[in-house]
């Protein structure tokens, strides 16, 4: 593990930025930036878009390790090259900020009132690459649809029992039950999810250390407990479809959890914009997640 990496996660100040939208979330995330699927045709064309919009927004004089810590991407985008350099080698070198890597499949039909992630054949081989690419960590993504203790549980022994294999292999990973904001039991998930994070979490040796990636709690500060168990480096939050400025209100009420937020951080920004005004617009929502990670 890079000791340098896993200092600036620990202690450094600000947020985690989330650029690993796969196949299926693509072509939302092209016409939030302003191109229509009329414009492209077939998967190559449309992952040569997204790439050609993570990579600008990656080169942006404002996007720097100052004041994002982190940044997640998706398996084509560590394997494609900005100038000339792997992305995730690139974020690192060149921007001081740490990779991540998405390696979940998706989600899996709903059953116990929850979404566990698809299985991941394919998991030995990518923690094989992201160590080559000097990836720092990883992120999976299951999602909690009701209090259902049954499914809660069973999604969180799904994360641990993989997130296990992905330590071993010599990586980070980021556990990501997301409780699903729009859920009429969403505090009554979260105070579920928290008993059967710290059950999973007292169950690691002393050398297996996570990082949780939750929902903004319906109670503010639930987590604080979570924030300073001896296994867990950092809590960052989703923004799980709150706009930016609610994502942003939210998270400030909750001390010692920091931003790793997707749609919200690309949130106004265009693919017709110039440069200038491109940048300009980042800047202000960066400066706001940040600021809204370090309260």
């Amino acid at each position: 593990m890079n000791k340098d990496m896993l200092e600036k996660i620990k202690s450094g100040k600000g947020f985690i930025a989330a650029l690993d939208q796969s196949g299926g979330s693509t072509p939302k995330a092209l016409k939030l930036y302003g191109i229509e699927e009329s414009e492209y045709s077939g998967e190559s064309a449309m992952f040569d878009l997204i790439h050609k919009m993570r990579s600008r927004l990656i080169k942006s004089s404002v996007f720097n390790g100052d004041r994002i810590v982190g940044a997640i991407l998706f398996e084509m985008t560590m394997e494609r090259e900005i100038d000339g350099i792997t992305s995730a080698e690139y974020l690192w070198s060149k921007k001081n900020i740490v990779p991540f890597l998405k390696v979940d499949n998706g989600l899996a039909t709903e059953a116990d009132d929850v979404q566990l992630m698809k299985p991941i054949p394919e998991l030995a081989s990518r923690i094989n690459a992201a160590v080559k690419h000097g990836v720092f960590g990883t992120k999976m993504r299951s999602v909690i649809n009701l209090a259902n203790p049954t499914g809660i549980e069973a999604i969180v022994a799904q994360q641990f029992e993989i997130g296990k294999q992905i330590l071993a292999g010599g990586l980070v990973p980021i556990i990501e039950p997301e409780v699903n904001i729009k859920s009429a039991q969403k505090a009554q998930a979260e105070d579920l999810l928290k008993a059967s994070l710290l059950k999973h979490l007292n169950a690691l040796s002393d050398d297996q250390n996570v990082m949780l990636k939750l929902s903004i709690p319906t109670k503010a500060n639930l987590y604080q407990e979570l924030t300073k168990h001896p296994r867990v480096i950092k809590i960052v939050a989703l923004s799980g479809g709150y706009s930016r400025d609610e994502a942003n209100k939210l998270l400030a009420q909750n001390t010692g959890v920091i931003a790793s937020f997707s749609r919200a951080l690309t949130e106004g920004l265009s693919d017709k914009q110039s440069d200038s005004d491109f940048d300009a617009t980042l800047n202000t929502t960066i400066q706001s997640i940040y600021e809204a990670s370090i309260k």
